[in-house]
C-alpha cells in the first residue's frame, strides 16, 4: 500500500489514502453513502476517508465491533451483486470462558449491512458452534465528527461549529452538532439486544449462548438534518434491517423490469455488465426533479452536469428513462442570472451542486456552481438523442425554452472574444481555472510546457457546440420552427470548417487540445480528438489520422487511451489528466472511430478496457488508473484516489456495444438500425432483451460468423423495425 498526496484542481485539496481500493466497500442509497473496511467497520485504518455520510457531512467517523475485547477475524467480505447490502462473516481468536477457553474459529460473526433512506442498518447474527455454554460481551464502539466532506479531503477551517451534548436513553444515544450555517446535523445511533451499557462512545451488549446456539443483534444509525435536500423523501421510512431490505428489493425489481438486458456468450464480459448495472443503480438518486446519476464515491456523490449527460448519453439506448431524469433536474436548475461568483449566466447548465455545510457558507464555492464550458452544450446533445431515442415529443416540448436558452448561452456568452468558438475564462478567483473535462490546473498547456492562459477554447467543446446545433435543427423542425433549424444547422456547417482549419495540427496529424487567450494552438496530441470523432466534426480528410493517432503506442497502452500522449512535455502517467487513463474517456474515443467506420479499432480498445475489468475487484472499472505501459500478465496500475464506482466508468461498457453494434434509433418508424455491426473475437454472440423501440418492444440475439455477424429477432411487441445496413 502507498500513501498519496494529490491535488488535481484548485479545489482537489490534498486527499490522502493509506489503501488500496480493494479494502474498501461502499453502499449508497440517495443522498447517503459509506465507506467502510472489509469489516465492515469506520476509522480502523487510521485517517482516511472511511465514513458514514449524508448530504455532504460525515456523521460516523468511528464504528467498530468488539467481542469479549477482541476484536473478529475476518473470513469473507462480499457485496451482494446488486450493491444493496454487504455480508462479512468473521470468527473470534480463542476466548476465554468460565472453565474452558472457546477455541478460534468456533463462534461464527454474520454481519449483514444496508442503507434504506438515510439510515445504516446492521444485522448481528452469532453462532455458537461448540458443545458448551459461552457468554459473550459485545461492544460498539463509535463517534461522529460531522465533518464536511472537503474536510474530510483535507481543507483547514480556521472555525467549526459546535458539538452539542449527547442524548441518551436505555437502547439509543444521540450525537449532534450545530453548523456554523446553522443547520443541526444528528445522528440517532439505537441498538437491539440486551443491553448492560450504553455512553456516547460505545453500547455493549450481552449474550448467552448455548452449544449450538445463536442470537440476533440490531444496530440503527439514522442521519438526521434540518432543512430539506433535493433527493425524494421516503414515504414510509424503515424501521429495522428487515423493512430496509425489503424495500431495496422491491426498488430492485422495479428497475430491473425497465431495463434492457444484455447477455453474451463471454461469462467475465457478462461480469462487467452485471457490475456496471448494478454500480450505476447505486449511483442513481431519486430526485424531485427525476432520477439522477451522482457522479462517484466518496468525493463526488452530488450532481454534476457533465458526469450526468456523458453517463446519460452512455446509456440512454438501454436506460432512456434516465436521460429523461437527467434532463429534467438540468433543465430546473439551469441558470437564469449573471453572478460572477458562482459563474452563473442566463441559459447555462450547472457543473457542480453541494449540499454541506462548507458549501452552505460558501467557504467552498460548490453550492450551485456553474464553472463548466461543456455541460450546456451536451443538455442540447442529449436532449436531441433523447428524442431521436424515443420520439417524446411532449417532453421535448416542455423543456424546449430551456434548450433555446442553453442555445443562446452558447452564442451569447460561451463564445467571449465573438472569433466563433466557445472559449471558458474564470470569473473568480475561487472557482476552477480549467473549466473543461480535463479540470487540473496544469491540463492545458502548449507543446513546451507553458500553461495555457486567457480565454481557452478547448477542442472537444467545439466538436459538442457542432453537434448540439445540428441536433437542435433537428429538434426546431419537430417544433415547426424550420428557419430556425435552417440557420443552427448553417452555422453548424460554418463551424465545422472553421474548426478543421483551425485547430488541425500537421505536423501531429491531430487536433490542438486547445487554443489560448492569444489563439495560439496548444499542440499536444490528446485523447480530446477522440470526442471530436464522435461529435462529427471531423473533416473525413482528418479521421483516419485521429483514429491512428489515438491507437499509436504512445496513446494506447493496451489497457486504453492516455489523456496525453508519451512523450508529451508534461505526460505523466500518474497524473490526474496529462496520461492517466479514464474509462469514459477511452469509450468515448472508440466511439468516435466507430462513427467514423474505424470499427477494427473499436474493437481493439474494447478488448483493452475488457482485460482491464478482470484485474479490478467486481469488475469495477475506477475513475481512472495510471498510464503505464500494459505489461503482459499484469493488472494496470490503480490511481489509489481514484473514485470507485464512478458514474461514467459504468457507463462506458454500454457505449462501447453500442458503437461497435452500429447501433442506431429512429423515432419517425420507430426504428432500430445496426450500421455495419461486430463482434469482438472475445464475444460469439449477443442477446438483447426488453429493448424498447416506441410503442413496442424487441428481443435480438447478434451472433458473430467468420466474416460478418448475423441477426435474429426473437421476440417483437408492436410494429418497431429493425434494419441492417452494411
Amino acid at each position: 500500500m502507498m500513501k498519496v498526496q494529490t491535488s488535481t484542481t484548485d479545489w482537489d485539496v490534498h486527499a490522502q489514502t493509506t489503501r488500496a481500493p480493494a479494502e474498501i466497500q461502499v453502499l449508497k442509497q440517495g443522498d447517503t453513502f459509506a465507506v467502510l473496511d472489509r469489516l465492515g467497520e469506520i476509522g480502523v485504518s487510521g485517517k482516511s476517508e472511511q465514513g458514514l455520510y449524508h448530504r455532504g457531512t460525515r456523521f460516523l467517523s468511528k464504528w467498530e465491533l468488539f467481542i469479549n475485547d477482541s476484536r473478529p477475524l475476518l473470513l469473507n467480505s462480499t457485496m451482494k451483486q446488486d450493491n444493496s447490502s454487504l455480508v462479512v462473516q468473521m470468527t473470534t481468536p480463542s476466548i476465554p470462558q468460565p472453565g474452558h477457553v472457546l477455541p478460534q474459529g468456533t463462534l461464527h460473526v454474520y454481519r449483514n449491512m444496508l442503507l434504506d433512506g438515510a439510515a445504516y442498518y446492521e444485522k448481528l447474527r452469532l453462532k455458537n458452534y461448540s458443545r458448551s455454554p459461552i457468554e459473550l460481551r459485545i461492544e460498539y464502539r463509535f463517534d461522529a465528527d460531522f465533518r464536511d466532506i472537503f474536510e474530510v479531503r483535507g481543507e483547514h477551517r480556521e472555525k467549526r461549529g459546535e458539538k452539542l451534548d449527547p442524548v441518551i436513553d436505555d437502547a439509543a444515544v444521540r450525537l449532534a452538532y450545530c453548523g456554523l450555517d446553522d443547520q443541526k446535523r444528528q445522528v440517532a445511533i439505537r441498538f437491539a439486544g440486551e443491553i448492560e451499557r450504553i455512553t456516547p462512545e460505545c453500547c455493549i451488549l450481552r449474550a448467552c449462548l448455548d452449544g449450538g446456539a445463536e442470537t440476533t443483534l440490531h444496530a440503527t444509525a439514522e442521519c438526521r438534518t434540518d432543512k430539506p435536500g433535493y433527493v425524494k423523501k421516503v414515504n414510509s421510512p424503515a424501521r429495522n434491517h428487515t423493512e430496509a431490505t425489503a424495500g431495496w428489493t422491491t426498488r430492485i425489481q422495479t428497475t430491473e423490469s425497465e431495463r434492457t438486458e444484455i447477455f453474451t456468450s463471454n461469462e467475465e464480459f457478462n461480469g462487467w455488465l452485471n457490475r456496471s448495472n448494478a454500480d450505476l443503480e447505486m449511483l442513481i438518486s431519486d430526485t424531485i426533479y427525476g432520477r439522477y446519476p451522482y457522479a462517484g464515491v466518496p468525493w463526488f456523490a452530488t450532481p454534476f452536469g457533465r458526469d450526468g449527460l456523458i453517463t446519460a448519453l452512455q446509456t440512454l439506448w438501454v436506460r432512456p428513462k434516465l436521460s429523461r431524469g437527467v434532463l429534467s433536474f438540468l433543465a430546473a436548475t439551469q441558470a437564469t442570472e449573471v453572478d460572477p461568483i458562482t459563474e452563473a449566466e442566463p441559459g447555462k447548465i450547472i457543473h457542480e451542486m453541494r449540499d454541506g455545510e462548507m458549501a452552505a457558507l460558501g467557504e467552498v464555492p460548490f453550492k450551485r456552481y456553474y464553472g463548466t464550458v461543456d455541460a450546456t452544450p451536451l443538455f442540447v446533445v442529449l436532449a436531441g438523442q433523447y428524442f431521436r431515442r424515443t420520439g417524446d415529443r411532449d417532453f421535448i416540448e416542455l423543456i424546449w425554452h430551456n434548450l433555446q436558452r442553453a442555445i443562446h448561452w452558447i452564442d451569447e456568452y460561451g463564445d467571449i472574444d465573438g472569433d466563433g468558438f466557445v472559449e471558458y475564462q474564470s470569473h473568480n478567483n475561487r472557482g476552477l481555472t480549467h473549466q473543461c473535462w480535463k479540470d487540473s490546473n496544469d491540463s492545458i498547456f502548449h507543446r513546451d510546457g507553458r500553461d495555457a492562459t486567457g480565454a481557452i477554447a478547448v477542442s472537444e467543446v467545439q466538436g459538442y457546440v457542432y453537434e448540439a446545433k445540428m441536433l437542435a435543427a433537428d429538434l426546431a423542425n419537430v417544433m415547426n420552427d424550420h428557419a430556425w433549424a435552417n440557420e443552427l444547422r448553417q452555422q453548424a456547417t460554418d463551424l465545422k470548417q472553421k474548426f478543421n482549419d483551425t485547430f488541425w495540427v500537421n505536423s501531429l496529424k491531430t487536433f490542438a487540445i486547445a487554443l489560448d487567450g492569444n489563439k495560439q494552438a496548444c499542440e499536444v496530441r490528446n485523447s480530446n480528438a477522440g470526442h471530436l470523432l464522435l461529435s462529427g466534426i471531423v473533416d473525413e480528410a482528418y479521421a483516419a489520422s485521429v483514429a491512428a493517432s489515438l491507437t499509436d503506442p504512445s496513446s494506447f497502452n493496451g489497457w486504453g487511451i492516455r489523456t496525453i500522449s508519451e512523450g508529451e512535455t508534461r505526460y505523466n502517467p500518474m497524473s490526474y489528466h496529462n496520461g492517466s487513463i479514464w474509462p469514459h474517456d477511452t469509450a468515448l474515443c472508440a466511439a468516435g472511430m466507430a462513427r467514423y467506420g474505424f470499427r477494427n479499432e473499436c474493437a481493439r480498445i474494447i478488448a483493452g478496457l475488457f482485460d482491464a475489468s478482470l484485474f479490478n475487484d467486481l469488475h469495477r472499472l475506477p475513475e481512472l488508473f495510471c498510464g503505464f505501459d500494459r505489461m503482459p500478465g499484469h493488472a494496470p496500475t490503480l490511481y489509489p484516489v481514484a473514485c470507485s464506482p464512478q458514474a461514467w466508468a459504468t457507463g462506458a461498457v454500454f457505449l462501447l456495444l453500442q458503437s461497435i453494434l452500429g447501433l442506431s434509433f429512429s423515432p419517425r418508424k420507430p426504428q432500430v438500425r445496426f450500421d455495419n455491426p461486430k463482434l469482438p473475437d472475445f464475444l460469439n454472440w449477443i442477446r438483447i432483451k426488453n429493448l424498447r423501440v416506441g410503442d413496442g418492444e424487441v428481443d435480438l440475439a447478434i451472433h458473430r460468423h467468420a466474416r460478418d455477424v448475423g441477426l435474429n429477432v426473437e421476440r417483437k411487441v408492436g410494429d418497431p423495425q429493425i434494419v441492417v445496413l452494411g
